[in-house]
């Protein structure tokens, strides 16, 4: 009873001391990247009532006082990119975070797209890794690579650690999101900082919170999660992966998803596009640029659910602001649901966050996107595209997937030529349909996109009709 009684006691004493530390979410460390020239949140817990003091080498300091249950929150003013700095935090005890930069941060998050090493997977390779892998060095590029983690309520903390790309680490680095930030790092010159968070096959319900994802689905949480069926959890990943974030100074926020929503395609944009806006909200920081990749081409599906999901990906980039999309109609693989060819798909995240968040004039960042449809006195259409300023091209290929319906709604394959002094049209016709009304292009879910702009950006697949 006595040696209880006394295991008890320390507990006890141990539990108040760990209570008052000072201490921080696990992405405050050493290496860490925090975002250049604004006002940086950073936070954590102390004893109840305590004066925090967070100061930075470069000569800011910035003070907070913990509430009732040991949180604390502040904003520190951080310097143009560069470093390496030291982070000095001190309330009942002194923490001190050394090899600090300040640079660009992004949140890269999805599924098994978005989590792809550039190892690659078993017997699904990433085309170039090992050149890559063996050129990686750069203290520039860091990487916090999410933990994964099952939690019923949200979660305070995701354990991690930052690291700098190089061959020993740059292996396991998300493929999509390291060629992001190598294409970003490469043209601006300044320190990329990611912060990874994915899982493989989650659905886009899982990524919301339960207020924003009651509003458009009855939200059920099962009082036992299982951790193979977590990602298609509602609001799982949210409260595992995501939460702890929610507030961390970033750029904005890439993202690679899609797949684990083809049962659903139809509700697709309105909780894709609802998810957006709520991590908005969440983070306080206006409307953040948000890049994702539309999903590849692939054969396994039915009821054309992956043209449907890319459908609804293309109407959220049309309807929610400071949105971009990566096109990806050229480099689907048939049987593999993870295409090998990722240093494409981050270099056209980039050029939308180059283009339009640095500045970079007279670069493209998007592929041709249907703009209007016209019929013509014969039995052909005319369709025009945005982001086709200097015209379209199949680069030496035959210009094919294009499909057009009359009112029997029953489509035939089409013809389809470049307009005669319209370079951005297309001309599309079939001897099997008289007096044509829809049209649509590689509206499928296997196929292989032949049409591009002339800087080699692949248009969307689309449809005009909604039958």
């Amino acid at each position: 009873m006595i040696k209880f009684l006394f295991s008890f006691m320390l507990s006890v004493v141990f539990a108040n001391v760990a209570h008052s530390q000072t201490q921080m979410p696990s992405f405050f460390s050493d290496s860490m990247v925090l975002q250049q020239q604004t006002d940086a949140a950073i936070w954590g817990t102390d004893k109840p009532n305590t004066q925090v003091t967070v100061k930075g080498s470069w000569g800011k300091s910035s003070k907070a006082t913990t509430d009732a249950n040991g949180k604390w929150r502040l904003k520190l003013a951080t310097p143009a990119a560069g470093g390496p700095y030291t982070l000095t935090i001190k309330g009942s005890q002194t923490i001190t975070l050394n090899n600090v930069l300040m640079g660009e941060v992004w949140l890269c998050s999805g599924q098994s797209n978005m989590e792809m090493p550039v190892n690659g997977y078993a017997n699904q390779p990433i085309i170039g890794s090992n050149e890559t892998i063996l050129n990686s060095t750069n203290s520039n590029i860091r990487v916090y690579t999410s933990t994964r983690l099952v939690t019923r309520t949200p979660a305070d903390n995701i354990k991690g650690n930052w690291r700098f790309a190089s061959p020993a680490t740059t292996g396991s680095f998300s493929a999509t999101a390291y060629y992001f930030a190598k294409k970003l790092h490469s043209v601006t010159g300044v320190p990329i900082g990611l912060i990874v968070t994915a899982w493989g096959a989650s659905s886009v319900e899982s990524w919301m919170d339960s207020t924003t994802l009651a509003s458009y689905t009855k939200v059920i949480i099962p009082e036992k999660i299982v951790y193979n069926q977590a990602n298609v959890t509602h609001t799982i990943m949210y409260n595992t992966m995501l939460h702890a974030y929610i507030g961390y100074t970033i750029k904005g926020a890439i993202w690679y998803q899609g797949e684990s929503n083809r049962r659903n395609p139809k509700e697709y944009q309105s909780l894709f596009s609802a998810m957006i806006e709520s991590w908005r909200k969440q983070w306080q920081q206006g409307a953040f640029p948000f890049y994702f990749v539309q999903l590849a081409p692939h054969s396994t599906n039915i009821n054309l659910t992956s043209a449907l999901v890319r459908e609804a990906q293309l109407k959220t980039m049309q309807s929610v602001e400071k949105t971009g999309m990566a096109v990806t109609l050229d480099i689907g693989e048939q049987v593999n649901i993870h295409p090998s060819q990722k240093e494409l798909v981050g270099n056209r995240l980039a050029y939308w966050a180059l283009a339009k968040d640095y500045n970079y004039k007279g670069i493209a960042f998007s592929g041709p996107v249907y703009k209007n449809m016209e019929k013509t006195k014969g039995d052909s259409l005319i369709v025009s595209f945005d982001y086709a300023e200097l015209g379209m091209t199949t680069f030496g290929k035959p210009l094919s997937e294009f499909e057009i319906a009359g009112q029997d709604s029953v489509f035939y394959p089409a013809r389809a030529i470049f307009t005669r002094d319209r370079r951005n049209c297309i001309t599309v016709w079939s001897e099997s349909v008289k007096s044509p009304v829809s049209v649509r292009y590689a509206f499928k879910n296997w196929v292989e996109g032949s049409l591009f702009n002339t800087h080699g950006l692949p248009a969307s697949s689309f449809r005009t009709d909604n039958w």
